[in-house]
């Protein structure tokens, strides 16, 4: 059974069953009941006319614009004299919509305990959802327009699993912002401080108390679309700004956008030679590209991510904006991309893997996925050190060399032998893998230059697969299995012998950091290893990136606790075949 939780900055983390926001029926449901009736007034608009413009224009005969429509509905009531049974059959149909509205409120229930986030919804089928602390992925603040200039917000608990998310939609701005702190101070293993912290006043789950109230609240969400990210608490700046230029600009530049454009130039030429229903019938494409385009562009808008002491915060979005907060511990792989159409400008994106709580059929899955949009090297290395903080500022120079740029002299990954280029014929030089001390990284592509890390302990499972020409010339494909994401964890092409020991030296590495990995609480970990160090030695260094002479990075061969060694850690550079150790 749940334990209560102590009281904590918000007084719904209290352990209690309390309810959202009064105004979330409206914000869940009703504007769908505000389209509805928009339309309706829409298709009477010539009957609204017929009856309303004599009363502000007395000198129009209204007989001139009399409404005539062969098996009108409105017509049909009024010659069967069902005036009054309409209008009774409406109101009725009013009432049991509010009454719905109402009861989906009352229904609807959520408590914050020691162990996890618990929600109880539904009418006539309850349903019951829990997201347990200690799996929790990572908690997301999202304020659609009309909620922010509502003064309300959602508040979403990613859990592990598909569909495995926890929804506590609307809260207001104010009970969201405490409430996620709570649940990452609890999720972190830390405890809630002793006393509560004085809630709103109103009804329960920070009801807007009076005109006064909801005008504060409608002017405060005002301004924040106006000034910029409305967040309570105070947090370190962003370590990474994105001019607005570039943001566009690299939509322009993106892949989508230049065949786009090819093919809508073939279309306006084959028009103009006599075939105008071709550009016809691509105009519904075009007008469905140009609203997912400015949807792109808006999610870039306002972008800012920072260290905070429960994780790392990401805040992007012009519209509708969403703060997402990612714990220790949750990243399973983190990639630096780069297409041949930025390379002049020197841009790179940064994508993860990680877990998102969404179900496959959901497409909101890539915003969760994108840690930088586009950025320069400074931006990159800037992020990654907070995505990786465990390794040193001065190696990133001498990784980003080799890693993202190489291959440079002194290549330390472990590349495609000579003897299989021909199924790598542009990027054999690029493709390959190597070690640091907590993670794998794999080094791909050409045209899309990628440099992709896959943490130790994050790690699923890895595996070899060799097909009958890879058997003639003695390669395999090595596959990293994680979490689903946009990153792709397989090398093809690789030294048959180079992959075993891979096979080996992974499986063992990776035993060891799961086994010293705590980050599922992550506040509770930092207690533990001040009180006492840790038993767990530390991971092998297969590779060390120092700056040589004139500024070039030279890997430096370390020594290894266990006998076995990755096939050229100690000779980088070399492919397979040149290792003198090569049979």
């Amino acid at each position: 059974m749940s334990q209560p939780a102590a009281a904590g900055r918000s007084v719904l983390s209290d352990g209690e069953w309390h309810r959202l926001h009064p105004l979330t029926p409206l914000l869940r449901g009703g504007l769908v009941l505000v389209v509805v009736i928009g339309v309706i007034i829409a298709n009477l608009r010539d009957r609204l006319v017929q009856i309303f413009l004599p009363m502000f224009v007395p000198q129009i005969n209204p007989d001139e614009y009399a409404f005539e429509y062969e098996g009108d509905p409105i017509d049909w009531v009024v010659e069967n004299n069902l005036v009054l049974l309409a209008g009774l059959a409406l109101v009725v149909v009013l009432v049991l919509v509010v009454a719905g509205f109402y009861l989906s409120w009352r229904f609807h229930t959520f408590r914050i305990t020691r162990d996890e986030v618990e929600v109880r919804s539904g009418i006539l089928f309850r349903t019951h959802r829990r997201a347990k602390l200690d799996r929790v992925q990572g908690v997301n603040l999202t304020r659609p327009m009309i909620a922010r200039l509502l003064g309300t917000a959602k508040l979403e608990v990613v859990g592990a699993g598909a569909d495995g998310n926890v929804k506590l939609e609307y809260l207001s701005t104010v009970n969201a912002e405490q409430v996620r702190a709570d649940i990452l101070r609890l999720a972190s293993g830390r405890q809630l401080d002793a006393q509560p912290a004085p809630g709103p006043a109103g009804a329960p789950g920070g009801a807007l108390a009076g005109a006064a109230a909801l005008s504060a609240a409608v002017s405060h969400g005002v301004t924040g679309l106006i000034v910029g990210e409305d967040v309570g608490e105070v947090e370190p700046e962003s370590v990474v700004r994105i001019p607005v230029g570039r943001l566009l600009l690299s939509h322009l530049l993106s892949p989508i956008t230049v065949l786009l454009v090819v093919a809508l130039a073939a279309v306006i030429v084959g028009a103009a030679l006599g075939t105008p229903w071709l550009l016809i019938g691509l105009l519904p494409v075009i007008i469905g590209f140009g609203a997912f385009w400015l949807s792109s562009v808006f999610k870039g808008l306002r972008y800012s991510i920072a260290p905070t002491r429960n994780g790392i915060r990401i805040t992007y979005g012009l519209f509708t904006t969403i703060t997402e907060i990612i714990p220790p511990g949750r990243i399973h792989a983190i990639e630096i991309r780069q297409s041949i159409l930025w390379r002049p400008a020197g841009w790179w994106t940064i994508k993860i893997n990680r877990i998102t709580g969404k179900s496959v059929s959901e497409g909101t899955q890539d915003q969760f996925t994108t840690v930088l949009p586009v950025g320069t090297r400074a931006d990159v290395e800037r992020v990654m050190g907070l995505l990786v903080p465990e390794m040193a500022p001065e190696e990133w120079p001498a990784l980003f060399e080799q890693g993202v740029l190489g291959p440079r002299d002194g290549d330390p990954f472990t590349n495609t032998p000579r003897r299989a280029r021909i199924f790598t014929l542009l990027s054999w030089k690029r493709n390959g893998f190597a070690l640091n001390q907590g993670a794998l990284l794999l080094r791909r592509g050409v045209v899309w230059r990628t440099l992709s890390m896959f943490p130790f302990a994050r790690m699923q499972s890895v595996a070899l697969h060799q097909g009958p020409f890879d058997r003639m010339l003695r390669v395999a494909d090595v596959q990293v299995h994680t979490v689903l994401g946009p990153i792709s964890g397989r090398l093809s092409t690789v030294d048959r012998d180079a992959a075993l020991e891979l096979f080996a030296e992974v499986e063992r590495r990776t035993a060891m950091a799961s086994a010293a990995d705590h980050s599922h609480r992550w506040a509770a970990d930092v207690a533990d290893a001040v009180a006492a160090p840790a038993t767990v030695p530390p991971l092998a260094v297969a590779v060390q990136w120092e700056a040589g002479e004139g500024g070039q990075p030279q890997p430096q061969p370390q020594p290894q606790p266990q006998p076995r060694a990755i096939p050229d850690a100690d000779a980088p550079g070399r492919t397979p075949e040149q290792s003198p150790n090569q049979p």
